[in-house]
């Protein structure tokens, strides 16, 4: 199975390919897509989509993996990052790919076994659960990785939802 991880932001939206297959990892590809600070809005929103169908038609996942967006007390960056989201969704449901979202304690708890871990303690994860020399970078992309990471070991792909159910 391929997972799409996606750490949605309307300045940087982390991105990571994943197989998955008989509880082992591949990293196929990661990086982040960038949009400038003084463009509009509409505009990066519509970089975001057009990096994300690049991806999608590149690397043909099965599925996407996202962290939901957590309350955030700028009301103006959660709009922000809420509107990417939406492009991101927007994005894997016209190519006919389901989305999953996971909390960020929900990403935690499947990679460290304990839902409060700091950035530092995730990064390392996701260093080692796939063998990498370095740590994704930037931070928006290790998260990426991450939930999609998290996706593989929640049992909501459906691979895992089909042999539960025989």
């Amino acid at each position: 199975m391929r997972i799409l991880g996606i750490d949605p932001g309307y300045a940087i939206l982390g991105w990571g390919v994943l197989d998955y297959s008989g509880n082992h990892f591949k990293t196929v590809a990661y990086d982040s897509l960038l949009t400038e600070a003084g463009e509009p809005m509409p505009d990066r929103l519509e970089t975001l989509y057009n990096g994300l169908e690049k991806i999608i038609l590149e690397y043909q996942p099965d599925e996407c993996s996202m962290e939901e967006l957590f309350f955030n007390r700028n009301v103006t960056t959660a709009i922000g990052v809420g509107e990417a989201r939406g492009v991101a969704m927007l994005a894997c449901a016209v190519h006919g790919i389901t989305v999953y979202e996971y909390t960020p304690m929900q990403i935690k708890m499947a990679l460290t076994g304990y839902g409060k871990a700091d950035k530092k303690q995730m990064q390392l994860m996701v260093k080692t659960i796939l063998n990498l020399k370095e740590v994704p970078q930037p931070d928006d992309t290790a998260d990426a990785v991450a939930a999609a990471i998290c996706h593989a070991h929640s049992g909501g792909n459906r691979v895992s939802r089909l042999l539960n159910q025989m």
